[in-house]
């Protein structure tokens, strides 16, 4: 009947692979996965902080994940070993590649020529331009939610921002700051 309804909800996610507060954030991101299907785009973004060493070359590695076909299931496999991200580095995201039924050696070629820099760089200056400091941080209908500090509640309130949008109530006017 709404013809002028706007596409489908958006909810970004800026993420950091090292990120162990994001690990955690996965088993909802699940749940929303589950409960909303394709009614609501999920986009994982990237925001490696600087005292996590590896993980600007984690982000790159997932951003050749998603151009291979498997970003979400190895963005969850690398955050699931987050930990020992920061021992190993570039050798357990290959490792991660090969358990993941990616081409490793595509994502090591990836790796060194840089060809995923610019994305990754995009996401964090635009995480940046709109105040995100730390992650999980997510972004819906025009709300900030920082769920570095504590993921309590966040689900629901995000539910409720998805089913409002999802509904017409409010979409496609204003940001609701």
């Amino acid at each position: 009947m709404n013809d002028t309804r706007p596409a489908r909800p958006v909810l970004d996610v800026w993420c950091e692979l090292q990120c162990p507060d994001c690990d955690r954030a996965m088993a909802d991101l699940r749940v929303l996965r589950e409960r909303y299907g394709d009614a609501l785009e999920i986009r994982l973004r990237h925001f490696p902080l600087d005292k996590h060493r590896h993980s600007y070359a984690a982000a790159q590695a997932a951003e050749e994940a998603y151009a291979q076909g498997r970003g979400d299931e190895y963005a969850e496999a690398v955050l699931a070993r987050a930990g020992e991200l920061g021992e190993r580095g570039e050798e357990l995201l290959l490792e991660v590649a090969r358990e993941t039924g990616l081409d490793a050696e595509e994502m090591d070629t990836a790796l060194i020529d840089g060809r995923h820099l610019l994305v990754v760089d995009a996401d964090q200056a635009e995480g940046r331009a709109i105040g995100v400091t730390g992650t999980p941080t997510y972004v819906i209908g025009g709300e900030r939610l920082d769920g570095g500090k504590s993921q309590e509640g966040l689900r629901e309130r995000i539910e409720e921002i998805a089913d409002r949008l999802l509904t017409g109530a409010g979409a496609g006017e204003g940001t609701g700051r």
